[in-house]
């Protein structure tokens, strides 16, 4: 199986309910996938605005801001990997 290389992916929101079920489809994409990476969640309001992010919850990968304002399905975040 191909390995890509990803280091950290960051799930941006504050906390609400819509922020902790993609945190866990999030948490399933990336075990389904076999991806070894650092998973973070991020709350804090400042670090998520400077994504440039509005609308949580925010996947972050690697730096790069790849989704915003709504919780994708497994096999969405796993297209965005």
């Amino acid at each position: 199986m191909f390995q890509q290389n990803i280091s950290k992916i960051e799930i941006l929101g504050i906390g609400c309910a819509k922020c902790k079920a993609f945190e866990e489809v999030a948490k399933q994409a990336i075990a389904k996938k076999g991806i070894f990476a650092q998973v973070e969640k991020v709350e804090d309001i400042m670090k998520i605005m400077e994504y440039g992010v509005t609308s949580t919850p925010a996947l972050v990968v690697d730096g790069v801001v790849k989704s915003t304002g709504r919780v994708l399905s497994a096999d969405e975040v796993i297209a965005l990997l």
